[in-house]
């Protein structure tokens, strides 16, 4: 704000006056943080966007750059990055050792004759090794797509036989835990089942040793000498592939484009508040989009923290301790993740050094107020917590914390600069102080630029502009308070009708998790197959061994603190969740199940955390009677 008046771009008081001005005049917005963070192109930008039409928007017209020199123009012997593992000792790389490891990868990767628009994959995990190889990659102008080394042959090959990649970069196995866990095999089947591949390249990590038949060596791939140089590219050549959870189908091919580094930006330097001073760590795998958010750290000259390993492993304090070990000063994980330090009251400031630590970032699902309120009894007033929600969509978060907002507990900050989100009703009318769809109304540079197998565009106009005409709909349920805040409530086609009255999941987890033995929740509305009937309001939940039955403890707490609307109809105890491999809940296909699908029909087990959950459920589904809802509040 001090540099927009200086330059005299413009004068704002506040954020949310700067927040007006950044979805008002994108071309002034954009154009602004251009110039502030002084990206690099051969021709100098007229204009930032000509024709705000969604989709297909043109970002910078004319203009070239790369993403890989962005993220590699700082230099020197500070750490870029800091590699924690449980399967070998920690590595680090200075910004010179990086920028030399990727020419040297990038080198390689020219002589197998890899070039832009190639596809590069890996099955890989959290490791240096993974990031050299991406930056390697988009320093030609080729698009990386990646698989974490937890899912299975199948999975990996729902996904990189639609954009059939050139060259894989794999591991031979890696230790979670106490546990070794060999991907030979997999990998195998993988190297089978992609004909386009030219070359195989193996980080030996859990054995130094073991080598796979017909694949290269890292060591030896990388023992070319260093060419570093960048293929600039216009703002919509693709990045990255990025891929929808598949619970339903074959995950959707999401392509992103070079311009998404203009919604990082923002996003870590302005709204994260992250600079060269900074460490960044965010907990998770190469197959979530937080890794693209944390890679992209180093566009703003941040060292990144890698965690690769069980979170929970020799107890639940190892990420607050690796936190404290590495003097982390912003810290990322799921909502999921601090849901379950809050309710084992962890004290995580008596194991960990955490003083360097000033912000705690939440995703993946709303986060309870109980949690909240953990995060500052814990950390007090000093560590900011920054909730945010966006997605693999768009790479970046359309609403989150910055530094001049308050935390308002059980909500997120402020929508984030240059996202016009807001709430519609169903006639599409923008709401203020009152539940509705989360939409995006003006064109961002991190929205997709197409799925893979798309020409026609129709899939992707399909996906998110359907249910109002060059309007971005999101699928979720959104309050926009009057004080700028927001409230995300869940999942609009997950949404409970209850009479008429539309209940978001969260607020049935935050009262139902916070009740002595429960452990984790789900909770679906199954409608009658006759139009006119109540259907029935149905709880699944997992109690904690030795834990008194919870389950009249669960109806009164929802009927004092919600409504008695919200008490529902069945409660069953399973013995785990439904889940996605990035941890969230799967409300839609248990609800397709309770409705007499079959569990293949509805729900890929590849893409699943616990498969054999969704068979506890079908048992469920298939044990009751079928009759209308009695009003017993247990089974």
């Amino acid at each position: 704000m001090i540099w927009l008046r200086t330059t005299q771009r413009g004068a704002f008081d506040s954020y949310a006056e700067l927040w007006e001005w950044s979805v008002r005049d994108l071309d002034g917005f954009w154009m602004a943080v251009w110039h502030y963070f002084d990206l690099q192109s051969d021709v100098a930008p007229r204009a930032a966007v000509l024709d705000q039409t969604m989709p297909r928007t043109e970002w910078f017209p004319g203009v070239e750059l790369n993403f890989a020199e962005q993220a590699l123009r700082t230099g020197g012997s500070r750490a870029a990055i800091i590699g924690c593992s449980q399967t070998r000792p920690t590595t680090r790389l200075s910004w010179d050792e990086l920028a030399d490891a990727v020419g040297r990868a990038r080198a390689r990767l020219v002589s197998i004759g890899v070039g832009r628009g190639d596809r590069v994959a890996s099955y890989m995990p959290n490791i240096a090794e993974t990031v050299i190889a991406f930056l390697a990659t988009t320093s030609l102008g080729a698009i990386w797509t990646s698989c974490p080394p937890e899912f299975g042959a199948t999975a990996v090959l729902d996904r990189l036989r639609q954009v059939e990649p050139r060259v894989l970069f794999v591991v031979d196995g890696y230790r979670y835990g106490s546990r070794e866990i060999s991907r030979s095999a997999e990998v195998a089947e993988i190297r089978a089942g992609l004909a386009s591949l030219d070359a195989v390249v193996q980080v030996p990590y859990l054995d130094a040793g073991a080598i796979e038949s017909g694949t290269e060596n890292w060591d030896d791939f990388m023992s070319s000498e260093p060419v570093l140089a960048f293929e600039r590219v216009p703002l919509d050549h693709p990045l990255w592939i990025v891929y929808s959870s598949g619970t339903t189908g074959p995950p959707k091919a999401i392509v992103h484009g070079h311009g998404a580094l203009l919604g990082y930006l923002t996003s870590l330097s302005l709204h994260a508040d992250l600079g060269p001073d900074d460490r960044f760590m965010w907990f998770t795998t190469t197959g979530w989009i937080m890794w693209n958010y944390l890679v992209s750290a180093l566009l703003v000259g941040s060292t990144i923290v890698l965690f690769d390993g069980d979170p929970a492993f020799p107890d639940s304090e190892e990420l607050w301790r690796t936190v404290g070990e590495h003097h982390v000063t912003s810290f990322g994980v799921s909502a999921g993740f601090l849901g379950a330090c809050a309710r084992a009251d962890l004290v995580p400031t008596a194991s960990a050094n955490s003083s360097a630590l000033r912000s705690i970032g939440s995703t993946g699902s709303p986060l309870p107020v109980e949690v909240d309120r953990w995060v500052a009894d814990q950390f007090g007033p000093a560590v900011q917590l920054s909730s945010i929600s966006g997605g693999t969509d768009v790479c970046v978060a359309f609403v989150g914390g910055n530094p001049l907002v308050p935390v308002w507990e059980g909500e997120i900050s402020a929508r984030c600069l240059g996202v016009k989100a807001e709430s519609f009703d169903e006639h599409g009318e923008a709401l203020i102080g009152s539940v509705g769809e989360l939409v995006i109304t003006a064109p961002m540079p991190s929205m997709p630029v197409s799925i893979w197998g798309d020409p026609s565009g129709e899939r992707l106009r399909s996906s998110y502009f359907h249910t109002h005409d060059g309007v971005w709909s999101h699928g979720d349920w959104i309050t926009i308070t009057d004080r700028g805040s927001v409230v995300i409530s869940g999942r609009s086609d997950a949404t409970l009708n209850r009479g008429g009255v539309r209940i978001g999941t969260s607020e049935v987890y935050r009262v139902v998790e916070s009740v002595d033995g429960v452990a984790d929740s789900l909770v679906v509305h199954v409608e009658d197959r006759i139009a006119s009937g109540p259907g029935r309001l149905v709880l699944f939940v997992v109690v904690e061994t030795g834990a008194d039955a919870p389950e009249a403890a669960i109806v009164a707490e929802l009927r004092k603190q919600l409504s008695p609307r919200h008490a529902p109809d069945e409660i069953h105890r399973v013995g785990s969740i439904p889940m996605t491999l990035s941890g969230k809940k799967m409300e839609v296909p248990v609800k397709r199940v309770l409705q007499g699908d079959a569990p293949d029909d509805v729900v890929s087990r590849e893409s699943m955390r616990n498969p054999s959950s969704i068979d506890e459920i079908a048992w469920i589904a298939a044990a009751r009677p079928d009759a209308q809802p009695t009003g017993d509040t247990t089974t």
